[in-house]
């Protein structure tokens, strides 16, 4: 996330037992969660062996070699190498221990998706399927996409309140406590729909409102389907300050810079992270709002080119987001 989508940066994910094919077109083409379980027994004798040498032989032989198509492509998705695991698992010793549990627990909830799934497909008949990991990562995402595999860090996605994150870095551990006290658990199906959005979206954007708009249709449309939105801090920060951070992000939309407003946890002058996702999300709610086809609209959401800055304005526009301003 991106914690969590960024944390949010950090939003989104998960599961992870082999999920009963639906009926239009098997949706979820896999759902796999067998890094979780080779990454703790790697974890294990890593941790019983002094030698960093060796320790390097135990975790490509007994996790990275082995790893599923998900795990190498959540390593490409987010710059993952040997060395990034072996350094958290020498520094935060605390951390793993308390999240072990709730990192094993995700591979018994694989039968939640498949409702949400199908309700995917009975709103957006066009759905292409897509494969769904939850694997381990270092500590940068608790869900990505790649191609169409819906990636889930499972050592993110699987905490909570409890989590030990004392021995984190100072802004990492802000934001991390923030996500795990969200309960990411209790919204599992969400952040997985959420992810499942991307697999079918064009993306990433080019410049600060591209990208807003295409983290923020992948929350609108996961909330036509679950009916929820993110337990996180801007979903309840936006609407009560939305007019503030309209003015404040119109003269910085087109920046390639996201500083600020993406994947940033709380560093930002309102002290609320990836506040860009809520304004991505508005523009989608003021557009599905207006329009008078709501199977056609959340059809152009889904479709929209997020990488055409031409055709993201011309959505922006037709939303009337910044018709009064």
């Amino acid at each position: 996330m991106r914690y969590v989508h960024g944390l949010a940066a950090l939003l989104l994910g998960l599961m992870i037992l082999a999920l009963p094919a639906l009926s239009r077109g098997d949706d979820v083409r896999a759902v796999e969660s067998s890094d979780i379980d080779r990454f703790w027994r790697a974890y294990d004798r890593i941790i019983a062996t002094p030698d960093e040498a060796e320790r390097q032989r135990i975790l490509e032989q007994d996790f990275l070699a082995p790893g599923t198509p998900g795990l190498k492509a959540f390593m490409q998705a987010k710059g993952y190498d040997a060395a990034c695991y072996l350094d958290a698992i020498r520094r935060y010793p605390k951390f793993w221990t308390s999240v072990r549990a709730g990192t094993l627990a995700l591979k018994k909830r694989g039968d939640e998706f498949a409702p949400g799934i199908a309700r995917f497909r009975a709103l957006y008949p066009a759905l292409r399927p897509a494969e769904i990991y939850f694997t381990i990562g270092c500590l940068r995402s608790s869900g990505t996409t790649r191609d169409d595999k819906v990636l889930i860090g499972a050592e993110l996605a699987g905490g909570d309140a409890r989590t030990d994150v004392s021995e984190l870095p100072e802004r990492m551990s802000k934001a991390l406590d923030s996500y795990f006290r969200s309960e990411p658990g209790k919204q599992l199906v969400l952040l997985n729909v959420h992810e499942y959005v991307h697999t079918q979206q064009q993306g990433p954007g080019p410049h600060l409102l591209a990208q807003a708009m295409y983290e923020g249709a992948a929350d609108f449309v996961a909330e036509r389907i679950t009916g929820q939105v993110p337990a996180l801090p801007y979903m309840t920060y936006g609407p009560r300050n939305e007019a503030t951070l309209k003015r404040e992000f119109q003269p910085r939309m087109h920046d390639p810079d996201w500083s600020g407003w993406l994947y940033n946890g709380p560093g930002n002058a309102h002290g609320v992270g990836d506040l860009g996702y809520y304004i991505g999300y508005a523009i989608m709610r003021d557009y599905y709002q207006r329009a008078p086809d709501k199977t056609r609209a959340l059809a152009e959401i889904i479709e929209l080119d997020y990488r055409d800055a031409t055709a993201v304005q011309a959505f922006l526009d037709r939303s009337g987001f910044y018709a009064a301003e």
